[in-house]
C-alpha cells in the first residue's frame, strides 16, 4: 500500500474537513497531497504545462492508429483476393458439377426420382474424369505420391430395414452404416454405358439416409501477383450431398467446399523478384513494437492509479474515520487505458497470427480477422479519450455511462418479453410460415420487425390452413409490433434522451461534484504553477498514521456551517465523475 501523509498539522486548515477539526495536521501537507491528487487527474497538456511532462501515451496513441490501420488494410486486401477467389471457385464447382444447375439458392436444387438421382451421380463423375478439358481455371487433381486422388461416392444407410407404409408397419434398426466406391480419373469409362453401371453401384432408397461425393481438387490463385505478393496454392475438399433423412420424396442437393492453403513449394517470378518476406514483416514488427510500449505504458499508468487510490483511501479513512465510496475508488481506475490495454493484446496476438500466415505456417484467416478486426475498433473508440477532454464532446460518453445501468435493466425486461414472443411464434406459426421454422430464423425474423423491415411480407407469406392459426398469426404479428416498435424502443429512446438532459443541466449549474473532487478542486494552483515542480519526497508519505492522533473533538460551529453543504455536493455527485474527463 502506497504512503499516507503523516499526521502532522502544525497550523490552521485553509478549509475545514467536516467532522475533524484543525489541529495536529500540517496544511503544507494536505496542500501536497490535494496537489498531487490535482496533477494525477489532469489531461496530457495540462500535465505538460505543468511539469513539462511529454504526452507520450497519446503521441504513441497516434502513431499505433496510423500503423494499426496501415496494417488492417493491407490483410483486408489480402484477405478481400481470397474470399474472392474461394466465392468465385465455388461457384465454378456448382456449374461444373451440378446438372442444369443456373444461379439459384442452392435450398431450391433438389432431385425428385430415382432416375434423377442416378443421372446427376453419372454427370458428376463424368465431368470430374473430363475436369481437364472442362474447367476454364487451373484446376488439377490432387495427388498423392504422384497417383491422382480418387472421387469417393459414398452412400449411407440404415443397417437393416423393411418398410410398409401400405400397411402402416414398419422394423428399422437406426444405426447408420456407409460404403464407399473410390473412381481415379485415370480409369477409362465408356459413352455407352451409365457410369453407376460400369461401376456396379445401386441405391436403396428405402435405406438410404444420404449420398455423398467426394473430390478434391488444386488450384493457384495467381490474382496476387499484380499486388506484389506470391500466389498461394489451395486444396479444396468438395462435398455434394443428396440429403434423404425425411424420406420425402425429395432429395435437397447441396456442395460444400473446404479450402485449405499453403505454400507453393516451387515457385518463380520472371519480370521482377517477389515482394520480400522481410518487408511484408516489417510492418508487423513495428505494430507490435508499438503495442508492447503502449501497453507498457498503459499497465504502468493502472498500476500508479490503484497505488494512488490506496493511499487516497487511508487518508480518507483518518481524516474522516469512514471508507472511501465505491465511486471515487472507481476515480483511480482508468476505464480507457482498460480498453487500450485489450486492444493491444488483441493487436498483437493478431498480428502474431498474420505473420504466421504471410510465412504460409497458418491458414486461418478467420481468428486473424477477428482479432485484428475487434482490436481496430477498440483502438479508434479508444480515441474517444481525447474527446472527452473537451466539454462538448465528453457529453457523449458521460450520457452513455450514466444510462449504462438503466439500460441493462430495461433490456432485461424487454429481452423476457421478446423470448416469449420467439418461443410462441416458433411454435405456433412453424409449421405455417417459412420464417418461423426455426428458433434463429424467429429471433431474425421478430428483430426486422422491430426495425420496421420486411413487414408487408411476413404478413403475406402466411400459408393459410385454418381460420384459427391466421387469426393467431394476425393477433400475435400486430401485437408485437405495436408493442415494440411503439412503445419498447420508444421508452429505451426516452433513456438516453432523459440521462442526456440531466447530464446537460448539470454541466450547465456546475454541481456535480463527488467528495474527492471537492477536495480536489480546493487546490487553486493553475497547471502553470511552479509549486507542480516541487514533487513532494515520497519517502514522507510511507508513515503509518496513528489514528489516535486525530480524535480530537470536532468543532460543532464549523461542523454546522459545513457538513449540509458537504452532504449535498455528495448526494448530486454520487452517480457522476467530471474529474480528468
Amino acid at each position: 500500500m502506497a504512503g499516507v501523509i503523516p499526521p502532522r498539522w502544525t497550523g490552521p486548515a485553509r478549509t475545514a474537513l467536516p467532522g475533524r477539526s484543525n489541529r495536529g495536521l500540517d496544511s503544507e501537507e494536505v496542500e501536497h497531497f490535494r496537489r498531487k491528487l490535482k496533477y494525477f487527474f489532469m489531461n496530457p497538456c495540462d500535465k505538460f504545462r505543468a511539469r513539462g511532462r511529454k504526452p507520450w501515451k497519446l503521441c504513441l496513441q497516434i502513431l499505433k492508429i496510423c500503423l494499426i490501420t496501415a496494417q488492417l488494410v493491407s490483410f483486408g486486401l489480402s484477405n478481400q483476393m481470397m474470399v474472392t477467389f474461394k466465392e468465385e471457385n465455388l461457384m465454378a464447382f456448382r456449374h461444373l458439377f451440378l446438372k442444369g444447375y443456373a444461379d439459384r439458392r442452392m435450398d431450391t436444387y433438389a432431385v425428385y426420382s430415382r432416375s434423377e438421382v442416378y443421372d446427376h451421380i453419372d454427370y458428376i463423375i463424368r465431368q470430374y474424369m473430363n475436369l481437364g478439358n472442362l474447367t476454364a481455371g487451373n484446376h488439377a487433381y490432387e495427388k498423392s505420391g504422384g497417383v491422382a486422388t480418387p472421387l469417393s461416392l459414398c452412400q449411407q444407410h440404415y443397417r437393416n430395414s423393411t418398410i410398409s407404409p401400405a400397411s402402416e408397419s414398419f422394423h428399422i434398426d437406426p444405426h447408420v452404416e456407409t460404403e464407399c466406391t473410390d473412381i481415379y480419373p485415370v480409369q477409362p469409362l465408356t459413352n455407352t454405358l451409365k457410369a453407376r453401371q460400369q461401376l456396379n453401384f445401386t441405391l436403396d432408397f428405402k435405406r438410404l439416409v444420404c449420398v455423398n461425393v467426394y473430390i478434391k481438387l488444386k488450384a493457384i490463385n495467381l490474382q496476387t501477383v499484380r499486388h506484389q505478393e506470391l500466389p498461394d496454392c489451395y486444396v479444396f475438399s468438395i462435398t455434394i450431398s443428396f440429403g434423404n433423412k425425411a424420406h420425402s420424396g425429395q432429395l435437397s442437393v447441396t456442395l460444400a467446399n473446404d479450402v485449405g492453403i499453403n505454400e507453393c513449394s516451387d515457385w518463380s517470378v520472371s519480370g521482377g523478384p517477389g515482394k520480400n518476406i522481410h518487408e511484408l514483416l516489417l510492418l508487423d514488427g513495428l505494430v507490435i513494437l508499438a503495442c508492447v510500449a503502449s501497453l507498457a505504458l498503459c499497465a504502468r499508468s493502472v498500476s500508479s492509479g490503484i497505488k494512488l487510490q490506496s493511499e487516497y483511501a487511508v487518508f480518507f479513512q483518518t481524516l474522516h474515520g469512514k471508507k472511501v465510496s465505491w465511486s471515487d475508488r472507481m476515480e483511480f481506475v482508468n476505464g480507457w487505458y482498460i480498453l487500450i490495454i485489450l486492444s493491444d493484446s488483441l493487436t498483437i496476438a493478431g498480428s502474431i497470427l498474420k505473420m504466421e500466415i504471410q510465412t504460409k505456417n497458418l491458414t486461418n484467416y478467420d481468428i486473424c480477422s477477428l482479432f485484428l478486426g475487434t482490436a481496430t475498433m477498440l483502438v479508434w473508440v479508444g480515441l474517444l479519450r481525447y474527446l472527452g477532454f473537451f466539454q462538448k464532446y465528453n457529453i457523449l460518453i458521460l450520457t452513455m455511462r450514466a444510462a449504462f445501468p438503466h439500460v441493462v435493466q430495461f433490456c432485461c425486461c424487454a429481452t423476457i418479453i421478446y423470448l416469449g414472443y420467439c418461443f410462441c411464434g416458433w411454435i405456433v406459426l412453424g409449421p405455417h410460415h417459412k420464417k418461423f421454422q426455426t428458433l434463429n430464423t424467429v429471433s431474425e425474423c421478430l428483430f426486422s420487425l422491430i426495425n420496421g423491415d420486411d413487414i408487408f411480407h411476413t404478413f403475406r407469406q402466411l400459408r393459410q390452413k385454418g381460420w384459427l392459426v391466421w387469426l393467431f398469426s394476425r393477433v400475435y404479428l400486430y401485437s408485437f409490433t405495436s408493442l415494440f416498435i411503439y412503445m419498447v424502443i420508444s421508452l429505451f429512446i426516452a433513456l438516453f434522451t432523459d440521462t442526456y438532459e440531466t447530464i446537460k443541466q448539470q454541466q450547465q449549474a456546475g454541481v456535480q461534484q463527488s467528495e474527492l473532487q471537492a477536495f480536489i478542486a480546493e487546490c487553486k494552483d493553475p497547471p502553470s504553477s511552479s509549486r507542480y515542480k516541487a514533487t513532494p519526497d515520497p519517502d514522507r508519505y510511507k508513515a503509518t498514521p496513528d489514528p489516535d492522533r486525530y480524535k480530537a473533538t470536532p468543532d460543532p460551529e464549523r461542523y454546522k456551517a459545513t457538513s449540509s453543504l458537504w452532504f449535498l455536493c455528495c448526494w448530486l455527485c454520487a452517480d457522476e465523475k467530471g474529474v480528468g474527463c
